[in-house]
């Protein structure tokens, strides 16, 4: 397989990860729909049914977040040609956004701290723990914005830049919403 096929492929199954992930964290969220927006207090009387919810919702939203940082942003260079590979992350983020895959670098780096703040707990500190989710749970249609706008640019370079190699308008097979 040619470097270029490789690109394509590795975009592609990038797609697909991220798809798969966005598909169980929406679930997630559906799930808590009745319960939102949190407060502390309602995370405290919460039945272990909402706590699993939950915690489905932050693994998918930290998992997508990675896949997409560490696959899908530097796929997409790659399947460009964009020479990328060895740069520092922020480069990358700012040549997406130059190139018109991101709108912002500074909302991804937000969105990055973001998913970087679950790994602290803050168990005696309900309100804390419940502004947390609250703002990555609007985060987490800012990932899904971006995934779209990427998936978006893909279909038009398909349709221009990329001739063809991509598959049909989007790469990757369709998974459910």
């Amino acid at each position: 397989m040619n470097s270029t096929a490789t690109a394509i492929q590795r975009l592609r199954d990038a797609i697909e990860e991220c798809r798969r992930h966005r598909h169980h964290m929406r679930h997630a969220l559906s799930s808590l729909e009745p319960r939102l927006p949190l407060d502390g207090d309602t995370l405290d009387a919460m039945d272990d049914e909402g706590v699993q919810d939950l915690d489905q919702f932050i693994l998918r939203f930290g998992k997508l977040q990675d896949a997409m940082g560490m696959r899908l942003l530097p796929a997409v260079l790659m399947a460009l040609q964009e020479p990328f590979e060895d740069r520092p992350m922020l480069d990358k983020l700012h040549r997406l956004e130059k190139l018109g895959y991101l709108d912002s670098a500074a909302q991804w780096q937000e969105l990055r701290a973001l998913r970087n703040g679950f790994a602290h707990d803050y168990p005696d500190e309900p309100e804390k723990r419940a502004a947390l989710l609250n703002r990555a749970m609007e985060g987490s249609r800012e990932l899904e914005a971006i995934l779209d706008r990427i998936e978006q640019r893909l279909g038009e370079e398909n349709a221009g830049g990329l001739s063809g190699r991509l598959g049909r308008g989007s790469p990757g097979p369709e998974l459910p919403d």
